[in-house]
């Protein structure tokens, strides 16, 4: 059996918002743009960790300058987005597999729990895209500053 892996990809934004069918669903200020990809064997531990982490990760500037200060630091807001595309195989072809995925009624679970759990570890105020919706997701990257997180990195 595989260890969980469920991933984020953090962009700190100075501002982001995500429509659908041309109505904004989600928007936020100074704080991160959260992309969740959410796999089979996930659990709401893996939630719990990475939640914990975006909420404590010091990828803000202090007063001088350095990346020093995290998301509950600064009082900034987080947006989740979830993207099954991150759980991407792309091992063999040319034409992406996504059967890693963890199917759409759990993984949608997940991703609420993951919100939650942001609210819980002190993030001031979350906003949300669409499970399963297209979305047209606006950032104005503060930096750029851009991280890639993955539970299997501190699970085992």
């Amino acid at each position: 059996m595989r260890l969980p892996e469920m991933k984020a990809l953090l962009q700190r934004t100075a501002r982001a918002d995500v429509r659908v069918d041309a109505e904004t669903v989600g928007a936020i200020g100074q704080g991160l743009l959260i992309f969740l990809g959410v796999q089979d064997g996930d659990t709401r531990t893996c939630a719990d960790l990475l939640a914990a982490k975006v909420a404590k990760l010091r990828v803000f500037t202090d007063e001088a300058g350095k990346m020093n200060r995290s998301l509950v630091d600064i009082g900034g807001d987080a947006l989740v987005v979830s993207q099954f595309t991150l759980c991407a195989d792309t091992r063999k072809g040319n034409r992406p597999s996504f059967a890693k995925a963890m199917p759409p009624n759990e993984a949608n679970e997940l991703y609420e729990y993951f919100t939650k759990q942001l609210l819980a570890c002190g993030v001031r105020r979350t906003q949300q895209g669409v499970f399963g919706a297209h979305m047209e997701v606006s950032l104005l990257n503060d930096g750029p500053v851009t991280i890639w997180l993955n539970t299997d990195d501190w699970m085992s």
